[in-house]
């Protein structure tokens, strides 16, 4: 599908170069004998003062020129024909630096105050990678939750989610692992052990496999595109299921794009957004242009233009208990006039604690935005956007799209990098801090008895 948008835009491209020709095209050109054609059209270029420049090879800034020609071609087709994968490491974006970037975010993570957050570790599904990462056969090593994972797709395309280290000498399966049928077979000694459920199938050296030979496999499944695991502190069961995207399983929406962001907070802080309507005019009124740092973002080179929200939160009733929505409108204004072109309703659906789907109508088409927020360590999350749009849609506008909700999650990831957890908030009563209110009591319903909690050392600043 990917190749049908690359071909289909680069046919648009060529129609427009040709009636861009044809409109210079003068009369006395058409009475011209065809075979004359030709050659008055060379005639004219290689006398032509640009043509002369560009074949003169003995100047050595010719060379300078192709490369710079090569090198805008090749930006122009990326933003046409690739798809976004816009990937930002912890301290790539996010701090005020003033020096060595790396000492920067050591040293804010070291002094900053974490305040008293609540357990790092929520009940529910919670994404772990975008299924077209793993092939059939393929063996893969997550780290997520305070888990060690070993994440396989067996020979028939299903995909199993297991503890990493085999209980015969504790090597790590998914690093020389093998995937035989439905099994993953250990790279030390070759057990293999079962991904539905666990149990060792196969010891090449003992007629006898124990009982107790098993490893724990995790609940999961494959949805929307993703491969999830369900994690509960108490060991629980699903109580509830991830909602299909008709449009996806369809394939009316297809894949066209991904970001990647790696964030200094408490889980609960980044979903906290959809509620806090009010950070909205704060943080996400100046243009995309004005870029992603807080401290300059309100330049008057770009006061010309601003982005105009209207946002509100509500929690679904039960049996839906788990699911927020969001409901928003945005505007672009430029020079006081509305860009319509840009215009955007959105509906948000927080599912759990680290799922949104977030479904979008613009001119430019529809579709929806997958978020997903995992925790790799209790206060480092990993944050992956995915973008499905309309199966006909030019990946070009995939990418304006994709870019444009980067830049607004970045500059959501320097508040979460620098601020503290406040457990009971200095709310004022107004509309603004109720919802933040009421989005904490839904979250709360994610936290359980033995949920983990962080400890911390304050006589060595250690965690």
């Amino acid at each position: 599908m990917g190749e049908l948008h690359k071909w289909s835009s680069l046919g648009v491209i060529i129609c427009l170069l040709i009636l861009a020709v044809s409109a210079t095209v003068s009369q006395k050109v058409l009475n011209v004998p065809l075979y004359e054609t030709g050659r008055w059209w060379w005639v004219s270029l290689r006398d032509h003062p640009v043509l002369t420049v560009l074949t003169d090879f003995s100047s050595v800034y010719i060379y300078a020129v192709y490369l710079v020609i090569v090198y805008v071609l090749y930006k122009l087709y990326r933003i046409f024909f690739v798809p976004l994968n816009r990937i930002r490491y912890l301290g790539d974006i996010g701090y005020a630096s003033e020096g060595n970037i790396k000492d920067t975010v050591n040293r804010v993570r070291k002094q900053r105050i974490v305040g008293d957050i609540p357990p790092v570790y929520p009940n529910g599904w919670f994404g772990l990678m975008e299924g077209f990462k793993l092939q059939t056969g393929n063996v893969l090593n997550i780290t997520a939750l305070g888990l060690n994972l070993a994440v396989f797709r067996a020979e028939d395309g299903k995909a199993h989610v297991v503890d990493t280290y085999c209980p015969h000498m504790g090597a790590n399966l998914a690093v020389g692992g093998r995937v035989v049928g439905d099994c993953i077979e250990c790279p030390f000694h070759g057990w293999q052990f079962r991904g539905s459920d666990g149990k060792c199938t196969k010891i090449p050296y003992s007629e006898k496999v124990p009982d107790v030979a098993k490893i724990k496999s995790y609940t999961s499944t494959e949805v929307n595109g993703w491969i999830y695991l369900w994690y509960h502190a108490e060991g629980s069961e699903p109580t509830w299921q991830i909602p299909v995207i008709p449009e996806i399983q369809s394939g009316d929406w297809v894949y066209n794009g991904r970001t990647e962001h790696y964030i200094n907070c408490h889980i609960e802080e980044v979903p906290e957004n959809g509620a806090d309507v009010q950070h909205l005019k704060c943080v996400h009124t100046p243009l995309m242009t004005s870029g992603i740092d807080l401290r300059y973002m309100w330049s008057k080179l770009w006061s010309f233009g601003s982005h105009s929200w209207t946002a509100s939160w509500e929690p679904h009733p039960a049996p839906e208990e788990h699911i927020g929505t969001m409901t928003l409108t945005h505007c672009l204004y430029l020079f006081g006039k509305e860009m319509n072109l840009i215009d955007m309703t959105v509906k948000a659906r927080q599912i759990g604690p680290g799922i949104v789907y977030l479904t979008f109508q613009s001119p430019l088409g529809n579709g929806a935005f997958l978020h997903h927020i995992t925790p790799s360590e209790p206060l480092l999350q990993k944050l992956v956007h995915n973008i499905y749009i309309q199966r006909y849609s030019p990946t070009v506008v995939a990418n304006f799209l994709m870019l444009g909700e980067a830049i607004q999650v970045e500059r959501d990831i320097m508040i979460w990098n620098n601020k503290r957890y406040e457990r009971k908030p200095m709310f004022v009563k107004s509309k603004e801090d109720s919802l933040v209110a009421k989005h904490r009591r839904w979250y709360s319903q994610f936290y359980s008895e033995n949920s983990p909690r962080l400890k911390f050392q304050k006589d060595t600043m250690e965690w």
